[in-house]
């Protein structure tokens, strides 16, 4: 039977990666944060992973978050995005169980997260394909959903996050990120969240703040996820 591979020794894998993008980018390693995806994992995977030195980690469900939050509220100084898709009646909930939503998509949603009354961070999702699956602001609605947020005092906009149509070359997905650094240099927001397990590198080039890596750093998702 083979030994299990170590969420410690996948990481050292993912940083060896991370480490060769930022020298060929001549970027500093400082400037990448890696947002650790633990959907549909549980939460003795959080607390491995965050005893590997990880501290910020991405989640799409609110509902499964909700359900694990209690098992990993000890973990000091860790961070919890959303980076799922968010509906407004569930705004409340997500509003206290995360630091950071990434995926803002409307001024609806950015009113909702207001009023919750909680200081969050938000970063709006961008979508740059015509995927009827995938959700997002289109890039000429950004102006005035910029406007609305940095009307919503509980909210600090820091950047822009998006979701290519999935593709196993990286090469078919970095126009998308280089779309999506060009519209954060337009409207004045540094962060860009994008790249996962397989493009990461490509996302990093094209100045990624924040790339999120699930399958790279935890195996495949348990059986029976979705």
């Amino acid at each position: 039977m083979m030994a299990r591979v170590t969420v410690r020794e996948r990481l050292e894998q993912v940083e060896q990666r991370i480490q060769t993008a930022v020298r060929r980018s001549g970027r500093a390693r400082n400037e990448i944060t890696l947002v650790a995806v633990t959907k549909k994992f549980p939460p003795p995977v959080i607390c491995e992973a965050y005893s590997c030195g990880l501290r910020v980690f991405g989640e799409n469900y609110v509902q499964e978050f909700a359900e694990k939050r209690p098992a990993v509220d000890a973990l000091a100084d860790a961070q919890f995005h959303l980076i799922g898709h968010l509906q407004s009646n569930k705004a409340r909930l997500a509003s206290e169980l995360f630091q950071v939503i990434e995926t803002v998509d409307s001024e609806k949603l950015a009113r909702r997260l207001h009023e919750c009354g909680k200081p969050l961070e938000v970063m709006i999702e961008v979508k740059l394909s015509p995927e009827q699956t995938k959700a997002g602001a289109a890039p000429e609605e950004l102006p005035a959903l910029i406007t609305a947020i940095r009307g919503c005092p509980n909210l600090t906009l820091t950047g822009l996050m998006t979701m290519p149509p999935w593709n196993p070359d990286p090469e078919t997905t970095r126009p998308y990120f280089r779309r999506l650094a060009e519209l954060g240099r337009t409207h004045g927001l540094p962060k860009l969240s994008m790249g996962m397990s397989h493009d990461l590198e490509a996302a990093i080039e094209e100045g990624a703040t924040h790339i999120r890596v699930g399958t790279a750093l935890f195996g495949p998702r348990p059986k029976g996820a979705q």
